[in-house]
């Protein structure tokens, strides 16, 4: 024990700020965590603050300093050995940035290390309320910046996502178009994540590319920012975002202060932070051939893709683990809140009664397919409403309640299988499902995915996913150079996932032939939403 390194993992999400340190065998030694609305001179909701014209939405930079403080100490306190420690990474909300004022290098590069982060640095940054995820102000700079390229699905092409409000590269537009003397004096611009990385570097460290393939700036394919997007924005504003680099990259040795103040050994390197969202699937262990499925409010999807197929709906991402690979994101409005409505309407709001029909209702609803957008859902984008066909693709007034039970699950299957495949996902020999979120203890849902995708379907406990993923990343950047080992072969021997569901014979047959009526069904009903609403 007295030899054992650890490896530290952070995670700066939205509310708080968490902190894992795994071992070798990729055990779980300690957490520690602080919720940002816990320090309370920021004054934060939920970690934020809202404008009062509830677009524009932002977070104290200096309170994530602050919070990194905290959270160290307390580990201090528990007598966590911070000198075994070998290698730190990261994760941060993806889209938030963070300004620093000119100078600022030279300030974190000569910290006292018997004074704290906040009241060194909180003079260092030129806008003090960074723009995060949750803002949506930048509608006019979305406009600007897919017109400087060709419109909305050349830059997905070029950037792996259309041009968002959240996006960092829009975001930063907004600075320059209205705020120009801040961007003048800003020397650096960092997303939260390289931000959080340059705190224990004691320098300014490069954004990584899966996190950069999220700012609406950077080409994924050249894994380099686009020139025309960059100048679009301002002529040097690539000097003041650095290089991206891949996200399995050591940037350096600790901060001396870190040093001195936690008794981190100098040799402690620090490898690049990534976005949340990479984070997790680097946490997930997800690897070629799977798609991991979290069932929650939203369901999100994350695909391992070779070949992507840029799409306006989606998110395509450079992959946090395979620098040839890349990395998709799906998300659906109309996940467990949606099933629970349905669950409500036509099963007594019971879930033992649902799990009943449900199981009791053939395979392929005897033909009838449902679409169940009780709120406005994000794939396909807006189209709210329900909408029901029968076997012969005519639409129809009602379903029996079982149908509805059987046809709620199905159609949300289906269009996951679908728009998955849309972006160049390949269902095969070797596919398997991940399931994560609330519904995945529910084994009659499970089964119904597994036949609609024709795998099998794992579950994992994996909490704090994004932190153990940084803490995953670190241990595999530091020994990569020395054993040679790919992410996959490092970590598959401790993937603790459990078989929940297998795929019945007739599955294949059934649900190829529902799939290809969904994707034309989906087109009808999006045109019934069109009439309906107007548009």
């Amino acid at each position: 024990m007295d030899n054992e390194q650890f490896y530290l993992g952070f995670d700066f999400s939205t509310q708080s700020l968490k902190v894992v340190a795994v071992n070798d065998h990729f055990d779980v030694i300690i957490e520690e965590s602080i919720k940002f609305d816990d320090i309370g001179k920021y004054k934060t909701s939920d970690g934020c603050h809202i404008n009062p014209d509830g677009l524009t939405v932002t977070s104290p930079t200096i309170m994530w300093v602050d919070a990194l403080d905290i959270v160290l100490g307390r580990l201090l306190q528990k007598g966590f050995n911070f000198q075994a420690v070998k290698a730190i990474s990261g994760a941060g909300q993806q889209h938030g940035s963070v300004y620093w004022k000119k100078g600022a290098e030279k300030v974190l590069a000569s910290l006292n290390p018997s004074s704290t982060l906040e009241t060194q640095l909180k003079h260092c940054f030129t806008l003090e309320e960074s723009p995060i995820w949750m803002d949506s102000s930048t509608k006019k700079q979305c406009k600007y910046l897919e017109a400087a390229v060709g419109g909305s699905q050349a830059m997905t092409d070029l950037t792996g996502s259309r041009a968002y409000e959240r996006f960092t590269g829009n975001q930063i537009l907004k600075v320059i178009q209205n705020y120009p003397e801040i961007y003048q004096q800003t020397e650096r611009i960092s997303l939260v994540s390289s931000f959080a990385a340059s705190l224990l570097r004691g320098a300014y460290c490069q954004i990584d590319e899966s996190d950069g393939s999220g700012m609406n700036l950077m080409n994924i394919k050249l894994r380099d920012w686009d020139e025309t997007l960059a100048k679009a924005c301002s002529p040097d504003l690539q000097d003041k975002l650095g290089i991206p680099v891949p996200t399995v990259t050591v940037q350096g040795s600790i901060s001396k202060y870190f040093v001195e103040r936690y008794s981190f050994s100098d040799t402690c390197q620090i490898v690049s932070f990534t976005g949340d969202n990479p984070s997790s699937l680097a946490g997930m262990k997800l690897a070629k051939g799977e798609v991991a499925v979290s069932l929650g409010s939203s369901d999100v999807l994350f695909l391992w893709l070779e070949n992507p197929l840029a799409k306006t709906e989606g998110h395509i991402f450079v992959n946090p683990v395979d620098t040839k690979a890349y990395m998709a994101l799906l998300c659906f409005k109309n996940g467990s809140l949606t099933r629970a409505a349905i669950r409500d309407k036509y099963a007594h709001s019971d879930w033992s009664h649902f799990e009943t029909l449900l199981l009791n209702q053939p395979r392929g609803n005897n033909g009838k397919i449902g679409f169940y957008y009780t709120i406005a859902e994000i794939i396909p984008d807006g189209v709210e409403g329900c909408y029901y066909f029968d076997e012969t693709d005519q639409q129809v007034e009602d379903f029996a309640d079982a149908e509805h039970i059987r046809a709620v699950i199905e159609s949300q299957f289906l269009s996951r299988r679908v728009h998955a495949e849309d972006m160049g996902f390949e269902l095969g020999k070797d596919c398997r499902v991940l399931a994560t979120g609330g519904a995945s203890n529910n084994h009659a849902i499970l089964q119904v995915m597994s036949d609609i995708f024709n795998a099998p379907v794992y579950t994992q406990s994996v909490a704090n996913s994004a932190a153990l993923g940084a803490a995953m990343l670190a241990m595999h950047a530091v020994n990569v150079t020395t054993d040679n080992l790919s992410y996959k072969e490092r970590v598959h021997d401790t993937r603790n996932f459990e078989l929940v569901a297998q795929p019945q014979p007739d599955s294949k047959q059934v649900y190829d032939v529902m799939a290809a009526r969904y994707r034309k069904l989906e087109k009808q009903a999006i045109e019934l939403h069109r009439k309906q609403s107007g548009q």
